[in-house]
């Protein structure tokens, strides 16, 4: 299993715990450190059957102050997660080929039962 970890972000570290307390073999990739690429993030968004623009963070300053007001196309949302990770909902928990956003943390146990 993968997790996109963010350690300063508590519903990141309550979905790594329960992983941990699951006896999970977590590879852990802390993504604002070593971004993923285009070709990861697609994959990302592809596995959890969602839009570019779902994988944003609405919430952060960088995409208020930016983007909030343009309308971005997938390829647009997906540059702009590249250059900002910051922008990328977390946690991201990656079994096989199936992916589940950690918000609420709890989602974690539905890819565990996968």
């Amino acid at each position: 299993m993968k997790i996109y970890h963010n350690p300063r972000c508590r519903k990141s570290r309550e979905a790594l715990s329960i992983l941990e307390s699951k006896n999970c073999q977590v590879e852990i990739f802390e993504y604002l450190k070593h971004p993923p690429n285009k070709k990861e993030i697609k994959q990302i968004i592809k596995m959890l059957n969602i839009s570019a623009f779902s994988l944003i963070r609405k919430g952060e300053k960088i995409f208020k102050e930016n983007y909030q007001h343009k309308a971005l196309t997938e390829d647009q949302c997906v540059d702009l997660l590249c250059r900002h990770p910051i922008l990328i909902e977390r946690p991201i928990i990656i079994k096989d080929n199936s992916a589940v956003l950690g918000r609420p943390p709890i989602n974690v146990l539905d890819l565990l039962n996968k």
